[in-house]
């Protein structure tokens, strides 16, 4: 039985480590599909052996001073991490933000109850973009203004992160040139440009004061907006809708969450997210052999096809047999969050079940790799599970009904799902009743 709502169509979940022949296309190498929990995570704290290559890291031009904390890698990512944490600390969190969310939740709640309904998308993607804008520096223009530009940001073409020319044609590449560069130039002179005059005159405790204050270009201030702006918007906001969608389908689990203390809310927060991860890929590039180090029958090999299916079974292996491989520099790691997350070895029996308070092994967080692990691990993981648990908990208090499913779709850029059409009608109002 699965309890899972993302569920990609002819995505494998097995084996547990795959390495994928390109099939000789110039400029590619191979590509490792690492499914099982333990041997992602390992490859996620191969420290400063790998670099970063999912979100289109390896086309952002390398003349920029600095690359933004997403994509940067070794020392420089580092030091850019250790001193952006005191932004993002659970501490700093709870004591710096937690006003402004409950206030936030409760004027955009407030606002939905009394036109009797809404689309949670559209509140989420309101409220996460306060919050976030609040945090980064991003005070000084309209916020559903700004959400409507960092939505824009995802009108790109499909792409192929394995092929190295993204799999795009002339016209694509043309298309997401267009798509990209007017967006974030709407942003820049709209958004980032007031933003940054007003703490070059009055810095602030926020992430642009602490940019320019390390000396940042705008060019530099600008990616790194776009980086924290769309990350700390679209991931929370498809994740709370994804939250809402199972707790009101499941009216034991919904009166348990709602009856819960903070503590044990989380709890149930970080299953789903566990099972539910908003982002199922991550990619690493190899620059130091990494070995991998297992049992018979969870390695297999293939030739990919152009569709990118593989041509050939995985190859089998004697039931006794050890194994060892190793990746090699320019081999691509294909780090598949879904598949880990429901990995039976580790988070145990029923892995595609729902189940708060499941038992793990010491050292696995309790979502699993949905915020990643290692030295590119998400540092917003305490900022985004309190932002989601505090609008859940006002919007799910007004035991609102489901009037419309979702439709569920999916993101090249995150390699995730979206969730667009959630419409809840919410008791409480003359036109609710209407």
């Amino acid at each position: 039985m699965s309890d899972r709502r993302a569920v990609r169509p002819g995505e494998p979940s097995t084996p547990r480590l795959e390495r994928v022949d390109p099939g000789g296309e110039a400029g590619v190498s191979a590509v490792w599909r690492v499914r099982g929990l333990r041997e992602a995570r390992s490859v996620l704290r191969a420290r400063h052996a790998t670099t970063q290559a999912g979100f289109t890291a390896e086309k952002i031009p390398q003349r920029l001073k600095l690359h933004p904390i997403l994509v940067s890698d070794g020392p420089l990512h580092d030091e850019q991490r250790r001193k952006v944490a005191r932004f993002l600390a659970p501490k700093v969190v709870e004591e710096r933000y937690r006003e402004l969310m409950d206030e936030c939740a409760a004027r955009l709640v407030g606002a939905a109850r009394g036109e009797g309904r809404c689309e949670l998308d559209e509140l989420a993607l309101l409220y996460t973009v306060e919050v976030t804008a609040e945090v980064v520096g991003l005070t000084e223009s309209s916020v559903p203004r700004m959400a409507r530009r960092l939505v824009s940001f995802f009108n790109q073409p499909p792409f192929d992160i394995t092929r190295a020319d993204l799999g795009r044609t002339n016209r694509q590449w043309a298309a997401a040139a267009k798509n990209g560069l007017v967006p974030v130039l709407r942003f820049w002179w709209s958004d980032v440009r007031p933003a940054v005059r007003a703490r070059r005159t009055a810095p602030r405790a926020d992430i642009i004061s602490h940019l320019i204050e390390e000396g940042y270009s705008d060019v530099d201030i600008l990616v790194e907006c776009v980086t924290y702006g769309t990350a700390g918007m679209v991931t929370t906001r498809e994740f709370i809708v994804m939250a809402a969608w199972h707790l009101l389908s499941d009216e034991a689990l919904l009166e348990r969450y709602l009856a819960a203390e903070e503590v044990e809310r989380l709890a149930i927060l970080h299953e789903i997210i566990r099972l539910e991860p908003v982002v199922g890929h991550l990619y690493r590039r190899v620059q130091k052999e990494i070995p991998f180090e297992g049992s018979a029958g969870q390695a297999g090999s293939g030739k990919e096809s152009q569709g990118g299916e593989l041509e050939s079974p995985a190859a089998e292996v004697a039931p006794d047999e050890p194994m060892s491989l190793s990746a090699q520099p320019g081999d691509l790691l294909d780090v598949c969050i879904r598949s880990a997350n429901a990995d039976e070895d580790v988070v145990g029996p029923d892995p595609l079940s729902l189940c708060p308070g499941r038992e793990l092994p010491p050292g696995v967080n309790a979502a699993g790799l949905a915020f990643g692990d290692g030295e590119h691990k998400c540092p917003g993981q305490p900022l985004a599970m309190l932002e989601s648990d505090v609008l859940l908990r006002q919007v799910l208090a007004l035991r609102p009904t489901i009037e419309q499913e979702p439709d569920l779709g999916w993101d090249d850029l995150i390699e995730g799902y979206t969730l667009r059409g959630l419409t809840l009608r919410l008791p409480g109002s003359t036109r609710a009743r209407d």
